[in-house]
């Protein structure tokens, strides 16, 4: 079976390979060191399971999996992350990832967890809480009454991101390829949808799905 893995460390990169070469159901094809390549390689390539880090250069792991997810529907999708918080794991398992660990458990899990999500099945680390598991089920309540972020249309959820991570109207409207005046329409339409009212607080809503990393604002 085919594997392709996107961190932004090398020396991480290296590792999972000598883990997954061990086991020889597996193969390593290709690797990627931030989201948009591992978005170009994994269209070109189509492998049969991502790993996938979550903080990266340019989109994260998270967006990369929502970009990559229609256009490849028989790909499966692992996180391995640092980031242990349920909001970070919630927010992948909706975006369409299969399984979740965190790096410290890699060496011990991942051929348990590729061969679980192989099989068609969820895969989430021992060394998570009980408080995942707890949201988990929650969001999937919150899912089936109405998810705000579920209800904005594509094109809003970009426009959402991009404005989080810091970029003008004009910024959004240059790589979109559309006007201005559309950016600050798909804005005022999302923060409605979502019951924003500041960009602060878009900064915040986008850093708790995992859009971004809150860190690198001083909020």
């Amino acid at each position: 079976m085919e594997l392709m893995i996107v961190d932004d460390h090398p020396l991480f990169r290296e590792g999972l390979k000598t883990i997954v070469n061990r086991d020889k159901k597996y193969t390593v094809i290709c690797e990627a060191g931030n989201g948009a390549d591992g978005i170009r390689l994994g269209r070109k390539h189509q492998p049969a399971i991502m790993l996938v880090d979550i903080s990266m250069p340019g989109k994260n792991g998270i967006q990369m999996i929502r970009e990559l997810k229609d256009s490849l529907p028989k790909t499966r999708f692992i996180i391995i992350s640092m980031h242990s918080e349920a909001d970070y794991i919630v927010e992948a398992f909706r975006a369409g990832a299969s399984g979740y660990m965190i790096k410290e458990s890699a060496a011990g899990n991942l051929i348990r967890g590729l061969d679980a999500v192989a099989r068609g099945e969820l895969f989430l680390d021992d060394a998570l809480s009980q408080e995942v598991v707890y949201k988990l089920m929650q969001a999937k309540d919150d899912t089936s009454t109405g998810d705000p972020y579920s209800s904005l249309t594509a094109r809003e959820q970009e426009v959402m991101r991009m404005l989080a991570e810091g970029l003008s109207a004009k910024e959004v409207a240059g790589q979109l390829f559309i006007s201005p005046k559309t950016v600050e329409n798909h804005r005022t339409n999302l923060m409605k949808k979502l019951g924003l009212h500041s960009t602060v607080e878009l900064i915040r809503y986008a850093a708790r799905l995992g859009l971004i990393d809150l860190d690198t604002w001083a909020i």
